[in-house]
């Protein structure tokens, strides 16, 4: 059997704008919050504006591993609107996740933040989107996140 290698391409980087942390408590199974997403920036393959709509809904596990569920959209340079859904983990050693959770900026490579990502949009000239899918490497910051993704080809 032939076996058909997968390739990843650099698609866009998201410096994805934060407002402030909502703590909804302790969930079913971890601290549930909020962390509304209010704009930034889309440079790559694409290029635009992050809207101020969306959020991402956080589950904090005893052991530190964050669950990163998050919504939003972009509207491209040229007016496409783009739906992301980024579905990813969070977690490193203590020392850094609580340094994070400071606002302090830490080595992207002493913790762990991958996602997945599921882009949509009903403009025909993007149509291609909703066809791909794609991965992500981020980084948290005190007001924002960066997150790298990457098409599956």
């Amino acid at each position: 059997m032939q076996r058909l290698e997968a390739k990843l391409e650099h698609f866009c980087d998201l410096e994805v704008e934060l407002g402030d942390i909502i703590e909804m408590g302790a969930g079913r199974g971890g601290m549930r919050r909020i962390i509304p997403i209010i704009g930034g920036r889309v440079r790559g393959t694409v290029n635009g504006e992050i809207l101020n709509i969306g959020a991402d809904w956080q589950t904090v596990y005893p052991d530190g591993l964050a669950e990163l569920d998050t919504r939003y959209s972009f509207r491209t340079d040229d007016g496409a609107v783009v739906e992301i859904i980024n579905y990813g983990f969070r977690h490193g050693p203590k020392e850094v996740i609580e340094a994070i959770a400071r606002g302090e900026d830490v080595d992207p490579a002493s913790y762990y933040m991958r996602t997945h990502a599921r882009l949509e949009t009903g403009h025909p000239e993007y149509a291609w989107l909703n066809r791909m899918l794609f991965v992500g490497s981020g980084t948290r910051h005190k007001s924002k996140v960066h997150v790298t993704l990457y098409k599956l080809v």
